[in-house]
């Protein structure tokens, strides 16, 4: 690695674990705990997505309804009509899980999202690439990893996807997908708009746990305990590719979840998309 994408990488962890810290005192990242959010929440102005868990196997409550969200294109639950899981994984950098991530996909069969941002295709761009050729769907996650709930000029706001957008075209020959995820979850109804009107949609989640801190990896079976009881139909699952844990025990994961009836569906299959 050159030494500009080493002080770039450190730059990123640094401003990502002050972003984290904060965020999980909060108890608010990821949606990994349970989250206060009102049954009939209506979609607020801005704010950091969250979720509530009520009963067991069933899709939690967030604090925007399916029904405001899907206003402008942007859903947390898929078909929970049927027993499927769309799983996603945010990609901020690559510490050596992502390939061990994606056998595991492959040897189930099972289409993922990846949501990239500019780093992940700079540093690692073969397995960008693999990403691609293996059929998942690679999303946009913005270039810099940005609160883009703070960004209040569409110009601003639009220039951080179209800049992953065209990084990935020239890396893959491909176009972007046009799915979005807001980093660490912050959003505002104008950027859900401003997303809208560029056509992409937005994604959030219905299950994720506490896998993002490299430095305290949860044990598999502090990651089982979370989701298996957790998973619910129609299910977006929101996994980190940085997390040995995740790496270690997708095989496996994948398998007790298909014993429970499930199967794996990609974003490109959700309702109305």
């Amino acid at each position: 690695m050159s030494s500009a994408n080493k002080k770039s990488l450190l730059i990123f962890s640094i401003l990502t674990a002050a972003v984290l810290a904060a965020a999980a005192a909060l108890a608010l990242w990821n949606g990994g705990e349970t989250v206060p959010a009102a049954a009939s929440a209506a979609l607020p102005v801005s704010g950091d997505w969250g979720l509530s868990f009520s009963t067991e196997g069933q899709a939690p409550t967030g604090n925007a309804s399916t029904a405001d969200l899907a206003k402008y294109d942007a859903y947390y639950l898929g078909d929970t009509s049927q027993k499927v899981i769309y799983l996603t994984f945010d990609c901020g950098y690559e510490n050596g899980n992502t390939e061990q991530i994606l056998d595991a996909l492959k040897k189930h069969n099972a289409p993922a999202a990846f949501f990239v941002v500019g780093h992940m295709i700079e540093s690692a761009p073969d397995i960008v690439r693999r990403m691609a050729a293996e059929g998942h769907v690679v999303g946009n996650h913005t270039f810099h990893h940005p609160d883009m709930s703070s960004i209040s000029q569409k110009e601003a706001f639009q220039k951080e996807l179209d800049s992953l957008a065209e990084l990935y075209q020239q890396t893959t020959g491909k176009p972007l997908s046009r799915f979005y995820r807001p980093p660490q979850g912050k959003y505002s109804e104008e950027n859900l708009k401003q997303a809208q009107e560029l056509g992409y949609k937005t994604i959030f989640w219905s299950l994720a746990y506490v896998d993002w801190n490299t430095d305290k990896q949860p044990s598999p079976e502090q990651a089982y305990s979370k989701l298996l009881p957790r998973i619910h139909d129609g299910a977006i699952v929101l996994l980190h590719s940085t997390s040995r844990t995740n790496a270690e025990i997708l095989d496996e994961l994948l398998t007790k979840w298909e014993a429970m009836g499930y199967t794996f569906k990609s974003l490109n299959e959700l309702p109305s998309v």
